[in-house]
């Protein structure tokens, strides 16, 4: 379905189908988080590839944003600002005929050291849910999660 051009008005006739694709998109995300989730319950995050581009992504967001410290919780205030916009805008379109779904909404977690839930997880698109992801993984933040699944296995 189509809006049409942009600037274009919206037909309410023709929208219709706008709670279906929320609803299809809702779904779609939990998925993706689910399934992230399951894949770390089974192998420790530091030993996972995300993408085929994992040491890209990880050195351009370095590059691109040395501020940011993986171990903390994400400022999302700062992240949606439109400096911060701007910033993430310039750091994804680099990915655009590269990864798909690169602009795709994703749910990630503000911190490390807790599980998806309701206060703990903000929207994102799936460039910061990589990019963040990858550099939390390379630094076994997420190792957590299969080390309580798995407490008998050593370190």
């Amino acid at each position: 379905m189509s809006l049409g051009p942009a600037g274009a008005s919206l037909d309410p006739e023709q929208a219709e189908n706008f709670e279906d694709m929320e609803k299809q998109f809702a779904v779609k995300c939990v998925q993706h988080m689910s399934t992230y989730w399951a894949i770390l319950e089974k192998a420790k995050g530091s030993k996972l590839r995300l993408t085929k581009m994992d040491d890209d992504i990880y050195e351009h967001f370095k590059k691109e944003f040395p501020e940011f410290d993986p171990t903390e919780t994400i400022d999302e205030d700062k992240m949606k600002s439109k400096e911060g916009k701007e910033r993430w805008r310039n750091f994804m379109m680099v990915y655009e005929k590269k990864v798909e779904d690169y602009n795709f909404g994703t749910m990630l977690r503000a911190n490390p050291k807790f599980e998806y839930g309701e206060k703990e997880t903000i929207f994102a698109v799936r460039m910061q849910f990589y990019a963040i992801e990858i550099a939390r993984n390379r630094l076994g933040l997420n190792d957590w999660i299969y080390e309580r699944g798995n407490p008998t296995e050593t370190k």
